[in-house]
């Protein structure tokens, strides 16, 4: 397993940029498409336009998950994307596909976590709902504290060694987590982890402090959720002014206004100085961060694809950049740690 820098930008093409996904010689987009609103929000026609509108853009990087769809053990989302694949011409030939393991798919004390028994089963149970033969990357939901290393890579190696699965990525890990992780591995010989997922925006940037350190040290990438902070960095104010906040007025945007109206006040006037959409702004602040392979964005519509995509195309200034930091100050002293708190 080779330490080093997560992920090296390459070409634009087509109009889409591409980078590797973390030390790997994959190629994905930017911007990764988040499906969790496939299925239980978004109907299975209109999931099937925002994906085909995507690939058509250049979006090559999809993640899913086998809980997404808020039905017990149905795994709803997987299933929209089943049928989207079924369609055939280069769908999935095209798509890079994430998804994960970890979350309760039954009732019984076995259907959950990531035992050797779940990670298989689960693995081949996402395989049938998506009508595909394999998985490019295969992700741990969060980390399961009751099973070993070993045992958990040993499901993975199986996996791989039966083509079922490309690459073994995580989410939600602490910096410690990837390093044991990966030092159980690097001992099997194994390709290790080679990405992170975790919450990572303006208003949250805990992870800097040990999390980014870790990943970039194991060249693993990171793939930011929640982006947007709950649509809390969206232009929450003037939507709620306007009445267009859509679902910001029922998640964390809605208690962000009640404790952050100042700093989003002075946030929505930074991004019409600069005269470029929240949104916009939020996602090129990530992509200049350089261990960031691609955020992952949960579009309901076309309109939302495309100013995600827009953001690859906005290039940050240093003066922009340190008024942000000076906006939305980093956790600590700046920095990874120990420098972030000590001397």
């Amino acid at each position: 397993m080779a330490d080093g820098v997560a992920g090296t930008v390459g070409a634009m093409i087509g109009g889409m940029e591409y980078t590797n996904l973390g030390r790997t010689g994959l190629s994905v987009s930017r911007i990764c498409l988040g499906t969790m609103n496939f299925g239980p929000t978004v109907s299975e026609e209109d999931s099937h336009g925002v994906l085909d509108h995507a690939l058509a853009e250049g979006v090559n990087f999809v993640d899913t998950a086998n809980v997404y769809g808020r039905q017990r053990g149905e795994g709803i989302t997987e299933k929209v994307l089943g049928s989207w694949f079924a369609q055939g011409d280069g769908r999935r030939e095209t798509t890079v596909l994430a998804t994960k393991v970890y979350g309760p798919m039954g009732d019984g004390p076995n259907d959950r976590g990531l035992s050797a028994r779940h990670i298989v089963t689960a693995c081949e149970e996402s395989l049938r709902r998506m009508r595909t033969d394999y998985i490019d990357l295969y992700q741990m939901h969060h980390v399961e504290r009751s099973t070993p290393w070993e045992e958990i890579w040993q499901a993975m190696d199986l996996l791989v060694s039966q083509g079922k699965i490309r690459y073994v990525g995580s989410s939600n890990f602490a910096g410690w987590h990837i390093a044991a992780c990966n030092e159980e591995a690097r001992r099997r010989h194994s390709l290790g982890l080679v990405s992170e997922q975790c919450i990572y925006n303006l208003m949250n940037r805990y992870v800097e402090l040990e999390v980014l350190p870790a990943a970039e040290h194991y060249g693993v990438g990171i793939l930011p959720w929640s982006p947007l902070n709950g649509g809390a960095l969206s232009g929450v104010l003037r939507k709620l002014a306007d009445g267009t906040a859509e679902r910001s007025a029922h998640s964390r945007a809605a208690e962000a206004v009640e404790h952050d109206r100042v700093q989003l006040e002075r946030w929505e006037a930074l991004c019409e100085e600069l005269g470029h959409p929240p949104t916009e702004v939020a996602l090129a602040w990530l992509l200049s961060q350089p261990v960031v392979t691609a955020p992952i964005v949960g579009p309901r519509t076309i309109a939302h694809v495309d100013g995600a995509i827009n953001a690859i195309r906005l290039t940050l200034e240093p003066e922009t950049l340190a008024a942000l930091d000076a906006l939305f100050p980093p956790v600590g002293k700046s920095g990874p740690g120990p420098e972030a708190w000590a001397w």
